[in-house]
């Protein structure tokens, strides 16, 4: 007996798409709060800045990973047009490779950057990861200045700073989007390269493509007028 295997991509997709709605409606209504805060009670939000921003951070990191593999990211392709299809294929396949370095040097940098704060050897090495820094000073009780800390996260007192309390949010919660975001860029680009590989697309970025969508929906427009 067969049966429909599950879309596991379009479920991915609809995850991602709503923790990126998610971190913008919680940044309208957390700056919509604070506006009304201040100008009708004559008050404030002590922490919806410091929180505006990091949820800004999230929102732009994770969306930059997730642009890739929507291919969604817009890019001077003229000269690609001019090629034929296996030289395109080609420079296609070097620029993927560019960025895939980029990202893993990218990764190492954010993994180093937030292990400290989650009490974890950061790796050695400057360029590429040689082992781990097991001499590196824990910097776990790092808090923010101004978000105050909530319940669900208070396994992290025992778990990274020895028993003690934590009165702020500390830092290896927001920290934490610059290791998943770089991963996830890792990922889109192995995608993306797998896809070049296999002759599905042959540029990374939509470019041309996304004005050719354009034309369509205003020729679709055209036609229901």
């Amino acid at each position: 007996m067969s049966g429909a295997k599950p879309d596991q991509s379009g479920l991915v997709d609809h995850i991602e798409e709503t923790l990126i709605a998610l971190l913008l409606g919680l940044m309208t209504a957390v700056t919509f709060a604070n506006v009304i805060a201040r100008f009708v009670f004559n008050s404030n939000i002590l922490w919806a800045l410091e929180l505006t921003v990091f949820t800004f951070g999230w929102l732009v990191l994770l969306g930059a990973s997730y642009a890739v593999k929507k291919h969604a990211h817009l890019g001077v392709d003229a000269i690609l047009n001019m090629l034929a299809p296996a030289p395109r294929r080609v420079l296609a396949l070097i620029a993927v490779g560019c960025c895939l370095v980029f990202s893993l040097l990218m990764l190492k940098g954010a993994y180093d950057y937030w292990a400290v704060f989650a009490d974890l050897p950061p790796t050695s090495g400057r360029w590429f990861p040689t082992g781990f820094n097991f001499d590196a000073r824990s910097q776990s009780f790092y808090e923010v200045d101004d978000i105050p800390m909530v319940a669900p996260l208070r396994f992290l007192e025992a778990m990274i700073n020895y028993d003690e309390a934590y009165e702020k949010l500390p830092k290896v919660v927001p920290y934490f989007v610059l290791p998943l975001s770089m991963l996830l860029l890792v990922i889109r680009f192995t995608q993306a390269a797998i896809q070049i590989w296999r002759g599905e697309t042959d540029r990374i970025v939509a470019s041309h493509e996304v004005e050719d969508e354009i034309e369509e929906v205003r020729a679709q427009q055209g036609d229901h007028d």
